[in-house]
């Protein structure tokens, strides 16, 4: 069986600089190797603050080609600290086609593979459609030195159907790279709520799963550039949950840090011996599952 192993969770304040991101990215996930931290995930879209808050033909100009400059630079990061390193970009394909996707690079920096967002929102300050192709790779877990891993972004964070997918690819740990936060306005009324919301959907797709769920937020406000709803108040709140849907560790609200747990192959065999949910699927049943909605 696999052993048990590290995972660390790169909560970060974007800059408008994006080589001043990776830089930042890059130190932080050397103080996690040093916290001996072996998996390694960054927030949705690092290299830059959010830019789907707008719609601006000039924003493409930030996409970059996989393999590209940002993935160089994080597999000579990964290969120096024998580290797996989770990163969420925004890829350009080709002229016209563009993604919004994440990279695993393995512990010798060679690029374990590929995942690009499937669920793609279009909300006020939240644009995406306007930038992302939805993904076409279908839902991904890779082999990695440590372990099967499965990635999922943001958006995807709703729908238990992603979940499930990449969880039957016999994933340890599900990987959620995020940017998710408040409209100022909405804060004081729904903010509790909607941070409940997001933390215990995916706790349950950890139950449901019996898989480790890893989700990974930025922090920070950012301005929104035309000022509508002033901007975005990201929240933090990155964490990581067992099998049975405990909080394992968890970051704060406000502040760029670094969390870590240890995932034990050993507990996910357990929990779904004492809950086998995969067992007692009724997969002759759900056809329905493919329709918009019920007939």
């Amino acid at each position: 069986m696999q052993k048990p192993f590290t995972i660390g969770l790169i909560q970060m304040r974007m800059e408008e600089d994006g080589s001043a991101n990776l830089a930042k990215a890059q130190a932080m996930l050397e103080k996690a190797a040093k916290q001996g931290v072996q998996v390694a995930c960054l927030p949705e879209l690092f290299r830059s603050p959010y830019f789907c808050k707008t719609e601006d033909h000039t924003i493409f100009d930030l996409a970059e080609s996989i393999p590209g400059p940002s993935t160089e630079a994080l597999a000579k990061t990964a290969k120096q600290h024998g580290m797996v390193i989770i990163a969420s970009l925004f890829e350009r394909r080709t002229a016209g086609i563009y993604h919004n996707t994440s990279v695993v690079l393995d512990a010798d920096g060679k690029q374990a593979g590929i995942y690009r967002k499937m669920h793609i929102p279009d909300d006020p300050l939240y644009y995406e459609k306007y930038y992302f192709t939805p993904g076409d790779l279908g839902f991904k877990a890779f082999d990695t030195k440590y372990g099967k891993l499965g990635q999922l972004v943001c958006w995807d964070q709703w729908y238990p159907e992603a979940a499930r997918l990449t969880a039957m690819q016999s994933a340890h740990v599900l990987f959620y790279p995020t940017a998710i936060g408040w409209h100022p306005a909405e804060k004081e009324e729904f903010g509790v709520a909607q941070a409940d919301a997001w933390e215990t959907i995916q706790r349950g797709h950890a139950i449901a799963n019996g898989v480790y769920v890893a989700a990974c937020n930025r922090v920070g406000f950012e301005p929104s550039p035309n000022k509508e709803g002033r901007g975005i108040e990201f929240f933090g709140n990155s964490f990581v949950a067992d099998p049975f849907g405990r909080i394992l560790a968890k970051a704060s609200s406000d502040k760029e840090e670094i969390i870590t747990a240890v995932c034990d192959p050993k507990t996910q065999e357990q929990t779904r011996r004492w809950w086998p949910f995969f067992r007692d699927r009724r997969i002759d049943a759900y056809g329905g599952l493919t329709e918009r909605f019920g007939k």
